[in-house]
Parts: C-alpha cells; sequence; structure tokens
C-alpha cells in the first residue's frame, strides 16, 4: 500500500500539470497570502495591536517558509520565480484593499474655511461628529479651523458633509496612533445606512 502511494506521488510530481500548473500556482498563492498578511502586521503594529500582530506574522512565516522551500528546490526554473514575484505583488494588492476594507483605528481631519461654516458644524453636530473649532488667520484673510478625531469607517461620511456645506473648504486626513477622552461617534445602527443619517442631518441643518 506504502509503495502504491509513493508511485502515485512520483507520478503526480513527475506530470506535466503538477510541474507547471499546480506547482507555480501554488506557490503564487502561498507567496501572496504571505505578503497580504505581512502588510496587515505592519498595519497592525502600527495601530498598536499587540496581540494581533504576532499572532498573524507566526502564520506569515509558515507560509513564507513554505513558499521559499518550493524556489529553492526549483531554483533554475524562471516560470517559478515569475509565479513567486506574481504572488509578491498580489500580496501586496490584497493587503492594502483589506486594510482599507477594514477600516481599523482613527484618523484626525483638520478642516480649514475660508467661508462662513455655520451650516457644516452645525451639519456636523447633527451627525455626532466631535471636533475642535479655532478661529485663525491664513495668507488671504481669517479661517476657522475644525479639528476632528474620528474612526476610519467615518472619512467618507464626514468628508461628505464637509463637500455638501463647503465644498471649497481645505481638508487634510492624518493617522492617529492612540486618542482618548474625546467624543467619538458611535456606531451606524443596523436600521440607518450612513447615507440615509447623512441626508437627516443635511435635512436638518437648512
Amino acid at each position: 500500500m506504502l509503495n502504491r502511494l509513493i508511485s502515485v506521488n512520483v507520478v503526480a510530481e513527475n506530470s506535466w500539470w503538477f510541474t507547471w500548473i499546480v506547482l507555480p500556482f501554488l506557490i503564487m498563492a502561498a507567496r501572496a497570502s504571505d505578503q497580504a498578511l505581512g502588510t496587515m502586521r505592519v498595519v497592525f503594529i502600527s495601530k498598536g495591536l499587540k496581540y494581533l500582530a504576532p499572532l498573524v506574522g507566526f502564520i506569515e512565516s509558515i507560509i513564507w517558509l513554505l513558499a521559499v522551500s518550493q524556489i529553492l528546490q526549483h531554483v533554475n526554473n524562471l516560470f517559478y520565480i515569475v509565479a513567486y514575484g506574481s504572488g509578491y505583488a498580489i500580496g501586496n494588492f490584497i493587503g492594502i484593499t483589506l486594510e482599507g476594507k477594514l477600516s481599523l483605528g482613527r484618523v484626525i481631519v483638520r478642516i480649514i474655511c475660508t467661508n462662513d461654516s455655520t451650516k457644516l458644524i452645525h451639519a456636523l453636530k447633527e451627525n455626532n461628529f466631535g471636533f475642535t473649532l479655532v478661529d485663525g488667520h491664513g495668507s488671504k484673510g481669517e479661517v476657522q479651523l475644525i479639528f476632528s478625531v474620528i474612526n476610519r469607517k467615518h472619512i467618507d461620511e464626514m468628508i461628505a458633509i464637509v463637500n455638501h456645506w463647503n465644498p471649497n473648504a481645505f481638508y487634510s486626513i492624518e493617522e492617529v496612533k492612540t486618542a482618548r477622552e474625546g467624543v467619538f461617534k458611535q456606531s451606524t445602527p443596523a436600521s440607518l445606512s450612513p447615507s440615509r443619517l447623512l441626508q437627516l442631518g443635511m435635512r436638518k441643518a437648512k
């Protein structure tokens, strides 16, 4: 029985479809998974997730070892090397996409308004965004600065409010590693979508 299993494995490894299709695909998939996890690990470290990052790193290292071991066995095969490089590129794309979908952490949004920001401020309050308002002076006159630390998943909603009520406002967004003791918008209720809440806030602010 053992001899039969060994002979089947030998035939599979020597077959053209395993050599040129299955194995390169496995190498590419393993490298893509490894790189995607690596990208997520860096994100978790930057967000201070000290327990999740090592776990992802553990899984990443095992997958990387499996992929590299196959490359070292077929180092002279250009097709395998291309599959390895393709997996690296695909893994970066997947990792960045996942990071955007997860929307982990918080960001600081700085809004500089040269026009009247009364309606914008009212809309931010109606949509439960915490912020700090500061009067300032710019190169072209007086301005109002709005500082707000929000969860990343609420970026689109806030920017939509800004573009609606003060489309000429300048804004910038930066990562925040830690924040506490602030007013943070709570998760959107399941019965109301972000777009619906945005419409309600705009309607009240009119």
